[in-house]
C-alpha cells in the first residue's frame, strides 16, 4: 500500500502540473488523480466528485491532497475531504512541492505532507542576478 495523492486546482491546472512532473521524473511512484474545479462550477457537485476520487485513491495508508491556492473554490473543496480520516491537505501547490512528494513515495502520510510543504517552500526564491547561475 501506499499514498495517494490528489491534485485540486483551478481548471487544468493541476493535470499540467503532474503532466510536466511525470516527463521530469520519468515515472509516477504514487497513485495520483487530478480535479479541475471550473470557475463556474458547483462547489457541492465538486465535492462529491472529490470524494469519489478519494475513496478510489485510499489504499488503506491515506492520501495527500494538494491543491493550488488556499481559500479558493479548489482549496475549499480540498479542505472538506479533511475532514476524513487519513488525509491531510497541503495548500500552494508548485511544481517543485510535487516533485519532493513524488521523491519521497515511501513516506507516511504525514512525513509526506511535511516534505511537500518544505518542497513548496524551497521553490519559491527572488531571481537576483546573485541567485541566478
Amino acid at each position: 500500500m501506499t499514498i495517494g495523492v490528489l491534485l485540486v486546482s483551478h481548471g487544468a491546472l493541476g493535470e499540467v502540473m503532474l503532466d510536466i512532473a511525470r516527463k521530469t521524473l520519468s515515472v509516477c511512484p504514487l497513485s495520483t488523480r487530478t480535479l479541475g474545479v471550473p470557475f463556474d462550477s458547483d462547489p457541492e457537485a465538486m465535492q462529491q466528485t472529490a470524494l469519489a476520487l478519494l475513496r478510489e485513491l485510499d489504499s488503506g495508508d491515506g492520501v495527500l491532497v494538494l491543491t493550488d491556492m488556499f481559500g479558493a473554490t479548489p482549496s475549499n473543496v480540498a479542505c472538506t475531504l479533511a475532514q476524513q480520516e487519513n488525509v491531510l491537505v497541503v495548500a500552494g501547490l508548485n511544481l517543485p512541492m510535487l516533485l519532493k512528494v513524488f521523491n519521497y513515495p515511501q513516506l507516511d502520510l504525514h512525513a509526506l505532507a511535511q516534505r511537500a510543504v518544505e518542497g513548496g517552500r524551497q521553490g519559491v526564491v527572488l531571481a537576483s542576478p546573485e541567485a541566478c547561475p
